[in-house]
């Protein structure tokens, strides 16, 4: 059982990503508030807290790595790391 309330930012270029998502967790009690890029990510962090994070890799322009290093250095809110990459060598780089 989750806990009703629990928020969590989805930060995905693609947007039916970002809705299928949305709707499977909403479905399980969560808060749900949607991100494109990093821009978005930066203003809805600004007006919420979030006990969760689901950030996209590949994102165009300021990749999710980087974003991640952003938020680690500001926050402890966990993340969660959502990747299309399948090859041997895009799971090692990505560590």
């Amino acid at each position: 059982m989750t806990d009703v309330g629990s928020k969590i930012l989805i930060v995905d270029d693609d947007q039916e990503i970002r809705r299928l998502l949305a709707k499977f967790l909403a479905q399980h009690n969560y808060q749900v508030s949607l991100a494109q890029d990093g821009v978005q990510m930066r203003q809805q962090l600004a007006k919420t807290t979030f006990h969760l994070v689901i950030l996209d890799l590949m994102l165009p322009g300021e990749d999710g790595l980087s974003l991640c290093r952003e938020l680690r250095a500001q926050s402890d809110v966990p993340v969660i790391m959502l990747t299309a990459c399948d090859e041997d060598t895009d799971r090692v780089v990505s560590r």
